[in-house]
């Protein structure tokens, strides 16, 4: 196989890495998704990987807690995954750095951007942690601000749907999936795909999104090697 891409982040949900258990995290669940990326690293393809918190906390949920402090929280479940993400790749013997954008030096780097563009072309598997570092900001506008920082040639966006729909595909059976959408579509129907500060940064650095399905996670491979798969959001 030959990869369509140089330079990747992948987008990853903190759900994605519960598996069945909807909660915490499924190791074996992580290990499968870790063993797709291994064969993306060692196509050739440099790895960015940005990963939500959702498998154990979403501070759009906590009621009355004070939003900042909320998605600080969230931001610590972040690192959680990474930490987790990390050991499963080491466990695959890829070598992989954990950064994060709030510093915690005893257990990773702060993220610096021409440091992060090293490992990967070294061949190393850099993990952002900790979202963009702000609150306010969801971990897919912080994938769309890393691919845009470090010259990712795309977005990766694995998902439980295989693409984006004209509306939700559970609720109505009649939905239509797109092979391809333009940014201006998805910012004018709010489908969806990333939240819109997410679209509107890859649109305004011409960095295309694919969303498709993680259930199962050879796709992850496939996308990088051009397989038609998910939907294509670019400007065209």
């Amino acid at each position: 196989m030959t990869p369509s891409y140089r330079r990747i982040v992948l987008k990853l949900s903190g759900e994605a890495l519960a598996g069945k258990n909807g909660f915490g995290i499924d190791y074996d669940t992580v290990v499968s998704i870790c063993r797709s990326i291994k064969k993306c690293v060692e196509l050739g393809t440099q790895v960015g990987i940005v990963v939500g918190g959702g498998n154990f906390w979403r501070g759009r949920s906590s009621g009355k807690m004070d939003r900042t402090r909320a998605d600080h929280m969230g931001m610590m479940a972040t690192v959680i995954n990474s930490l987790a993400l990390a050991d499963a790749l080491e466990g695959l013997e890829v070598p992989v750095r954990v950064q994060t954008a709030i510093a915690m030096q005893a257990i990773a780097e702060p993220y610096i951007r021409s440091r992060a563009v090293r490992h990967m072309e070294k061949g190393r598997v850099v993990i952002f942690g900790c979202g963009t570092g702000s609150p306010f900001f969801s971990t897919d506008t912080a994938a769309a601000l890393r691919a845009a920082e470090v010259g990712a040639d795309i977005v990766l966006k694995a998902t439980m749907v295989d693409g984006v729909y004209d509306k939700d595909p559970h609720k109505f059976p009649d939905a239509k999936r797109y092979d391809t959408v333009s940014f201006s579509q998805v910012l004018e129907q709010n489908l969806s795909v990333m939240d819109m500060t997410a679209a509107s940064l890859c649109r305004d650095n011409g960095v295309p999104i694919l969303v498709f399905d993680l259930s199962d996670p050879e796709n992850i491979c496939r996308a990088v090697c051009g397989e038609h798969i998910g939907t294509t959001v670019k400007e065209v």
